[in-house]
Protein backbone atom coordinates (compact mmCIF):
# COMPACT_ATOMS: atom_id res chain seq x y z
CA UNK A 1 0.00 0.00 0.00
CA UNK A 2 1.43 3.48 -0.39
CA UNK A 3 1.59 5.94 2.26
CA UNK A 4 1.97 9.18 2.38
CA UNK A 5 2.10 10.07 6.56
CA UNK A 6 1.80 13.71 7.46
CA UNK A 7 -1.26 14.99 9.60
CA UNK A 8 -3.94 12.52 9.87
CA UNK A 9 -6.47 13.29 8.05
CA UNK A 10 -8.18 10.63 6.01
CA UNK A 11 -7.89 7.23 3.89
CA UNK A 12 -4.97 7.53 2.01
CA UNK A 13 -2.41 7.58 4.58
CA UNK A 14 -2.67 10.97 5.79
CA UNK A 15 -2.31 12.60 2.91
CA UNK A 16 -3.17 17.01 4.09
CA UNK A 17 -6.05 17.15 1.80
CA UNK A 18 -7.75 19.73 3.92
CA UNK A 19 -5.54 20.73 6.17
CA UNK A 20 -5.93 24.73 7.59
CA UNK A 21 -2.88 25.56 6.89
CA UNK A 22 -3.19 24.48 2.94
CA UNK A 23 -3.93 28.15 1.14
CA UNK A 24 -7.78 28.08 0.19
CA UNK A 25 -6.81 28.76 -3.48
CA UNK A 26 -4.68 25.41 -3.79
CA UNK A 27 -7.44 23.45 -1.90
CA UNK A 28 -9.13 22.21 -5.30
CA UNK A 29 -5.77 20.99 -6.33
CA UNK A 30 -5.16 19.13 -3.63
CA UNK A 31 -8.11 17.65 -3.49
CA UNK A 32 -8.38 16.77 -6.87
CA UNK A 33 -4.37 14.64 -6.34
CA UNK A 34 -5.58 13.03 -3.10
CA UNK A 35 -8.91 11.64 -4.68
CA UNK A 36 -6.82 10.48 -7.68
CA UNK A 37 -4.16 8.94 -5.29
CA UNK A 38 -7.11 7.86 -2.71
CA UNK A 39 -9.11 5.97 -5.55
CA UNK A 40 -6.10 4.00 -7.02
CA UNK A 41 -5.21 2.84 -3.61
CA UNK A 42 -8.45 1.43 -2.78
CA UNK A 43 -8.11 0.11 -6.96
CA UNK A 44 -4.90 -1.51 -6.02
CA UNK A 45 -5.95 -2.41 -2.12
CA UNK A 46 -9.57 -2.59 -1.24
CA UNK A 47 -12.29 -5.05 -1.99
CA UNK A 48 -12.61 -8.56 -3.13
CA UNK A 49 -11.01 -8.15 -6.77
CA UNK A 50 -8.69 -10.94 -7.54
CA UNK A 51 -4.59 -9.23 -8.90
CA UNK A 52 -5.78 -9.74 -12.80
CA UNK A 53 -8.74 -7.62 -11.93
CA UNK A 54 -7.07 -5.28 -9.93
CA UNK A 55 -4.22 -4.67 -12.64
CA UNK A 56 -6.78 -4.01 -15.28
CA UNK A 57 -8.63 -1.88 -13.34
CA UNK A 58 -5.57 0.13 -12.93
CA UNK A 59 -5.24 -0.08 -16.35
CA UNK A 60 -8.12 2.02 -17.53
CA UNK A 61 -7.73 4.14 -14.52
CA UNK A 62 -4.24 4.99 -16.38
CA UNK A 63 -6.07 5.24 -19.93
CA UNK A 64 -8.23 7.87 -18.13
CA UNK A 65 -5.33 9.68 -16.58
CA UNK A 66 -3.84 10.20 -20.15
CA UNK A 67 -7.19 11.08 -21.55
CA UNK A 68 -7.57 13.82 -18.89
CA UNK A 69 -3.71 15.32 -19.72
CA UNK A 70 -4.50 15.14 -23.01
CA UNK A 71 -7.67 17.28 -22.58
CA UNK A 72 -9.68 14.12 -24.10
CA UNK A 73 -12.77 12.44 -22.14
CA UNK A 74 -12.23 9.47 -20.47
CA UNK A 75 -14.13 6.37 -19.88
CA UNK A 76 -16.93 8.16 -18.01
CA UNK A 77 -15.82 5.20 -14.82
CA UNK A 78 -14.09 7.57 -12.50
CA UNK A 79 -15.25 10.70 -13.81
CA UNK A 80 -15.65 12.32 -10.41
CA UNK A 81 -12.16 12.04 -9.79
CA UNK A 82 -10.94 12.79 -13.31
CA UNK A 83 -13.31 15.94 -14.16
CA UNK A 84 -11.77 18.07 -11.39
CA UNK A 85 -7.74 16.91 -11.73
CA UNK A 86 -8.19 17.79 -15.28
CA UNK A 87 -9.80 21.37 -14.66
CA UNK A 88 -6.61 21.40 -11.96
CA UNK A 89 -3.91 19.45 -14.39
CA UNK A 90 -4.87 23.06 -17.05
CA UNK A 91 -4.44 25.37 -13.80
CA UNK A 92 -1.38 24.55 -12.53
CA UNK A 93 0.32 23.05 -15.23
CA UNK A 94 0.68 19.62 -13.50
CA UNK A 95 3.15 17.68 -14.31
CA UNK A 96 1.46 14.32 -15.96
CA UNK A 97 4.47 12.27 -15.42
CA UNK A 98 4.28 12.16 -11.36
CA UNK A 99 0.97 11.00 -11.37
CA UNK A 100 2.06 8.14 -13.88
CA UNK A 101 4.48 7.01 -11.16
CA UNK A 102 1.76 7.09 -8.09
CA UNK A 103 0.11 4.03 -10.80
CA UNK A 104 3.22 2.54 -11.37
CA UNK A 105 3.83 2.13 -7.61
CA UNK A 106 -0.07 0.93 -7.08
CA UNK A 107 0.56 -1.51 -10.03
CA UNK A 108 3.76 -2.84 -7.88
CA UNK A 109 1.47 -2.93 -5.01
CA UNK A 110 -0.70 -5.56 -6.62
CA UNK A 111 2.44 -7.94 -6.73
CA UNK A 112 3.46 -7.47 -3.56
CA UNK A 113 7.03 -7.70 -4.05
CA UNK A 114 9.59 -8.64 -1.77
CA UNK A 115 13.04 -5.82 -1.82
CA UNK A 116 16.38 -7.01 -2.60
CA UNK A 117 18.16 -4.40 -0.66
CA UNK A 118 17.25 -0.63 -0.02
CA UNK A 119 18.37 0.54 -3.25
CA UNK A 120 15.02 -1.14 -4.42
CA UNK A 121 13.24 0.03 -1.68
CA UNK A 122 13.82 3.62 -2.29
CA UNK A 123 13.21 3.28 -6.16
CA UNK A 124 9.66 2.19 -5.08
CA UNK A 125 9.46 4.86 -2.49
CA UNK A 126 10.40 7.41 -5.51
CA UNK A 127 7.52 6.36 -7.23
CA UNK A 128 5.07 5.51 -4.32
CA UNK A 129 6.10 8.77 -1.96
CA UNK A 130 8.10 11.58 -3.97
CA UNK A 131 5.70 12.24 -6.25
CA UNK A 132 3.17 13.85 -3.80
CA UNK A 133 5.75 15.60 -2.80
CA UNK A 134 6.83 17.23 -5.80
CA UNK A 135 3.26 17.67 -6.88
CA UNK A 136 2.49 19.94 -3.65
CA UNK A 137 5.70 21.81 -3.97
CA UNK A 138 4.50 22.60 -7.71
CA UNK A 139 1.26 23.83 -6.49
CA UNK A 140 3.44 26.56 -4.25
CA UNK A 141 5.91 27.41 -7.23
CA UNK A 142 8.98 25.46 -5.75
CA UNK A 143 11.09 23.85 -8.85
CA UNK A 144 14.75 24.52 -7.29
CA UNK A 145 16.90 21.22 -7.59
CA UNK A 146 17.66 21.54 -3.67
CA UNK A 147 14.07 21.77 -2.36
CA UNK A 148 13.33 18.86 -4.56
CA UNK A 149 15.77 16.83 -3.43
CA UNK A 150 14.82 17.60 0.02
CA UNK A 151 11.15 16.60 -0.40
CA UNK A 152 11.99 13.78 -1.64
CA UNK A 153 14.10 12.85 1.61
CA UNK A 154 11.10 13.45 3.81
CA UNK A 155 8.88 11.74 1.79
CA UNK A 156 11.03 8.65 1.69
CA UNK A 157 11.06 8.75 5.64
CA UNK A 158 7.38 9.62 6.04
CA UNK A 159 6.91 6.31 3.79
CA UNK A 160 9.68 4.25 5.48
CA UNK A 161 8.46 5.49 8.72
CA UNK A 162 5.11 4.47 7.94
CA UNK A 163 6.48 0.66 6.69
CA UNK A 164 8.15 0.25 10.63
CA UNK A 165 5.43 1.84 12.35
CA UNK A 166 3.15 -1.33 10.88
CA UNK A 167 5.23 -3.80 10.92
CA UNK A 168 2.93 -5.75 13.44
CA UNK A 169 -0.12 -4.90 11.09
CA UNK A 170 1.46 -5.42 7.49
CA UNK A 171 3.65 -9.01 8.63
CA UNK A 172 0.63 -11.04 9.20
CA UNK A 173 -1.10 -9.78 6.05
CA UNK A 174 1.72 -11.10 4.06
CA UNK A 175 2.98 -7.43 3.31
CA UNK A 176 7.13 -7.13 4.02
CA UNK A 177 8.66 -4.23 3.13
CA UNK A 178 11.88 -4.90 4.79
CA UNK A 179 14.80 -5.19 2.54
CA UNK A 180 16.05 -8.94 2.59
CA UNK A 181 19.52 -7.76 2.85
CA UNK A 182 18.60 -5.91 6.06
CA UNK A 183 17.15 -9.29 7.57
CA UNK A 184 20.35 -11.16 6.21
CA UNK A 185 22.23 -8.85 8.41
CA UNK A 186 20.70 -9.57 11.62
CA UNK A 187 19.22 -13.17 11.42
CA UNK A 188 15.74 -12.47 11.17
CA UNK A 189 13.59 -14.47 8.25
CA UNK A 190 10.46 -13.12 6.63
CA UNK A 191 8.37 -15.60 8.48
CA UNK A 192 9.60 -14.23 11.90
CA UNK A 193 8.05 -11.31 10.06
CA UNK A 194 4.57 -12.26 9.20
CA UNK A 195 4.64 -13.94 12.88
CA UNK A 196 5.25 -10.96 14.63
CA UNK A 197 8.41 -12.58 16.59
CA UNK A 198 9.66 -9.80 19.23
CA UNK A 199 13.55 -11.01 20.01
CA UNK A 200 16.60 -9.27 20.33
CA UNK A 201 17.56 -10.19 16.56
CA UNK A 202 13.81 -8.16 15.35
CA UNK A 203 14.95 -5.65 17.49
CA UNK A 204 18.20 -4.80 15.93
CA UNK A 205 16.55 -4.96 12.91
CA UNK A 206 14.39 -2.34 13.61
CA UNK A 207 16.46 -0.39 15.06
CA UNK A 208 19.21 -0.27 12.59
CA UNK A 209 16.04 0.55 9.98
CA UNK A 210 14.95 3.48 12.19
CA UNK A 211 18.23 5.01 11.88
CA UNK A 212 18.41 4.91 8.54
CA UNK A 213 15.30 6.94 8.13
CA UNK A 214 15.80 9.02 10.88
CA UNK A 215 18.85 10.27 8.78
CA UNK A 216 17.12 10.15 5.49
CA UNK A 217 14.33 12.56 7.74
CA UNK A 218 16.98 15.48 8.81
CA UNK A 219 18.43 15.60 5.58
CA UNK A 220 15.17 16.62 4.37
CA UNK A 221 14.41 18.53 7.28
CA UNK A 222 16.04 22.06 6.13
CA UNK A 223 13.31 22.42 2.89
CA UNK A 224 10.73 23.48 6.16
CA UNK A 225 12.62 26.33 6.97
CA UNK A 226 12.88 27.08 3.35
CA UNK A 227 8.92 26.82 2.15
CA UNK A 228 7.72 30.37 2.89
CA UNK A 229 3.65 30.43 4.69
CA UNK A 230 1.46 28.18 5.79
CA UNK A 231 3.27 25.30 3.84
CA UNK A 232 6.34 25.98 6.13
CA UNK A 233 4.50 25.65 8.91
CA UNK A 234 2.64 22.39 7.75
CA UNK A 235 6.17 20.62 6.61
CA UNK A 236 7.30 21.49 9.95
CA UNK A 237 4.51 19.25 11.44
CA UNK A 238 5.14 16.93 9.04
CA UNK A 239 8.39 16.61 9.43
CA UNK A 240 7.86 16.64 13.18
CA UNK A 241 5.55 14.04 13.22
CA UNK A 242 7.40 11.61 11.84
CA UNK A 243 9.98 11.98 13.99
CA UNK A 244 7.88 11.69 16.76
CA UNK A 245 7.08 8.02 15.74
CA UNK A 246 10.70 7.38 15.38
CA UNK A 247 10.94 8.46 19.03
CA UNK A 248 7.96 6.17 20.16
CA UNK A 249 9.72 3.38 18.31
CA UNK A 250 13.23 4.05 20.20
CA UNK A 251 10.87 4.43 23.53
CA UNK A 252 9.58 0.94 23.10
CA UNK A 253 12.81 -0.63 22.64
CA UNK A 254 12.13 -1.37 18.58
CA UNK A 255 9.55 -3.58 19.59
CA UNK A 256 7.45 -2.36 16.24
CA UNK A 257 6.58 -6.49 15.77
CA UNK A 258 5.32 -6.98 18.29
CA UNK A 259 2.84 -3.34 18.73
CA UNK A 260 2.08 -0.34 16.58
CA UNK A 261 3.31 3.13 18.11
CA UNK A 262 0.75 5.94 17.08
CA UNK A 263 0.37 9.54 17.69
CA UNK A 264 -2.43 10.52 20.17
CA UNK A 265 -3.78 14.64 21.13
CA UNK A 266 -1.29 14.01 23.86
CA UNK A 267 1.79 14.70 20.62
CA UNK A 268 0.18 17.53 19.53
CA UNK A 269 2.01 20.00 22.06
CA UNK A 270 5.04 18.28 22.04
CA UNK A 271 4.72 18.48 17.98
CA UNK A 272 4.29 22.12 18.23
CA UNK A 273 6.37 23.20 20.14
CA UNK A 274 9.05 21.11 18.38
CA UNK A 275 7.96 22.80 15.16
CA UNK A 276 8.34 26.35 16.35
CA UNK A 277 12.15 25.53 17.63
CA UNK A 278 13.05 24.27 13.64
CA UNK A 279 14.09 27.85 13.12
CA UNK A 280 16.57 27.41 16.24
CA UNK A 281 17.80 23.73 16.62
CA UNK A 282 18.14 20.76 15.09
CA UNK A 283 15.11 19.02 13.82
Amino acid sequence: MVRIQPVSIDHYENFPVASLLCPPALRPAVRAIYHFARTADDIADEGPADPAERLADLAAYRHDLAAACNGQTGSGRWRAVFEPLALRMHEFALPPALLHDLLDAFEQDVHNPTYADRAALLNYCRRSANPVGRLLLHLYGIEDATALRQADAVCTALQLINFWQDLSVDGPRGRHYVPTTDLRTHGVAFAALQAGSDDAQSRRLVQSLCAWTRTLMLEGAPLALGVPGRAGWELRLVVQGGLRILEKIDRMNHAALARRPILTAFDVPVLLWRALRMGTRRP
